[in-house]
């Protein structure tokens, strides 16, 4: 029942360096760890005391996790209705275009998930004839990227392709779909829990998603109808709690709200709090404001600069955003932008939210269609299917439908499969379907 020393102890020591890493005082605590005894009690009271740790004199940045203390921190201008009219007959057809784009997206980069740069898969792929990626990845990469293939590549390489292979960003879209099909706009972290637990496969969620929901079993052995305390899970014992778990569950809160980014950056944040904090909340607030603005945008600026209005002005994350916004402007091709956010954050790599946040920004500048952008986005590098997957998504919002070529898509043969236990749909093009029905079935909620 109780896990071994070492995976406690691991596990405090990635908290303590997320700990310096968001502005804390972490002085002596490293030696502290190390000296510890062989102690659940000991362990225990440590993983608490980083839970409370004060900030730096010296920290520059005001990161709040609540959803009023952000809204405080945020441009007080924004937008908190419609941003301009919208036809709901013609967001069914960009959300069904989005979904489409992110399932692409996620396939077109799953077989490189494992961390490679630009330069390592421009390499291989020139090593194959294949630069400029233009197609699903060819099983043929695999001797130019040793290590870098993940382990689903068998069923994901453009050899092998015969159905959408099961992908956890697939999985949170749905689960995204089903909680506002089932519980609408009113959706709350226990009702994203009881989602979660019949339905996702531990091993097939990661780093705060997998410790909420062994958290979340645990606690289905107390008698029935007494709850955890679900805001000690997400801040004690939570390594990773800023990494890109909670951006990738974005979409469907996207979906849901043409043309409406403070809903749909709502809705993400009650999501995203579930499991995060801080960055990654943002990241998850700007991805679903920037796909609600995309289905109305009337340019790639307009997106960025509207989602940048729901993120905490003092954060790390509004720098990142906006400092990659300003030099993508100034890029002369997409090359040349991803160097210029390369070179600024290259030390936040996969799943790290800041550098993949300037490259999807950088694919917005660049792409000609929404082939075209998953390509420049999974050439990029870093957590490629889930950065595949946001980017497809809002591209298949901004371009509508039309601007995906029907060759990313036969080769599924309009079948999808999830790892969701209780999610039994099969057919690509009717789950599309569903997904664009979302804004119609959402809009009697938001009256005025």
């Amino acid at each position: 029942m109780f896990p071994r020393f070492d995976i406690l102890r691991e596990q405090l020591r990635l908290i303590l360096a997320n700990k310096r890493d968001q502005g804390h005082v972490t002085d002596g605590l490293e030696p502290e760890l190390e000296g510890l005894p062989q102690s659940y009690d000991a362990l225990a009271a440590f993983g608490r005391k980083l839970a409370t740790l004060p900030l730096r004199p010296d920290w520059p940045h005001v990161e709040p996790n609540g959803l009023a203390e952000i809204w405080a921190e945020c441009e007080p201008a924004r937008p908190l209705g419609p941003i301009r009219p919208v036809d709901l007959a013609d967001s069914a057809r960009r959300v069904e275009a989005a979904f489409l784009g992110s399932v692409c997206g996620c396939i077109l980069g799953k077989p490189l998930e494992i961390r490679p740069t630009l330069a390592q898969i421009r390499a291989a792929l020139e090593g194959i004839g294949e630069w400029p990626l233009n197609d699903y990845i060819s099983e043929r990469l695999r001797p130019g990227l040793t290590g870098m293939f993940h382990r689903s590549w068998p069923e994901s390489v453009r050899e092998r392709l015969a159905y959408v292979p099961p992908d956890d960003d697939l999985n949170y879209t749905i689960l995204g779909m089903l909680l506002l099909e089932q519980h609408g706009l009113q959706f709350t972290r226990a009702q994203v829990r009881d989602l979660w637990l019949p339905q996702l496969p531990i091993l097939y969620t990661f780093g705060p998603e997998r410790t909420l929901l062994l958290k979340a079993g645990l606690d289905t052995l107390e008698p029935i109808g007494i709850p955890g305390d679900m805001e000690e899970w997400v801040s004690v014992w939570n390594p990773r709690d800023e990494w890109c778990g909670a951006m990738i569950r974005a979409d469907a809160f996207g979906y849901a709200c043409p043309g409406r980014p403070a809903l749909a950056a709502e809705l993400a944040w009650r999501d995203a709090s579930f499991t995060h904090r801080r960055t990654g909340i943002y990241g998850t607030m700007f991805a679903a404001a920037a796909i609600a603005t995309a289905q109305v945008a009337q340019g790639w600026e307009e997106i960025f600069e509207t989602a940048l209005k729901f993120v905490p002005r003092r954060s790390r994350y509004y720098k990142a955003a906006a400092d990659s916004l300003e030099e993508v402007r100034r890029a002369s091709d997409w090359l040349d932008g991803y160097y210029r956010v390369h070179i600024r954050y290259e030390q936040y790599g996969h799943c790290r939210i800041f550098q993949e946040t300037g490259t999807l920004i950088n694919t917005l500048r660049f792409a000609e269609s929404v082939g075209d952008g998953i390509c420049k986005q999974v050439s990029q590098g870093n957590d490629t299917d889930s950065y595949g997957a946001t980017v497809g998504s809002i591209l298949g919002a901004f371009f509508g439908p039309g601007h995906l070529e029907e060759r990313w898509l036969r080769p599924f043969n309009d079948e999808i499969r999830t790892s969701l236990a209780r999610f039994y749909e099969r057919s690509l093009s009717r789950l599309a379907k569903r997904m664009g029905e979302l804004p119609a079935r959402v809009a009697p909620q938001i009256g005025g």
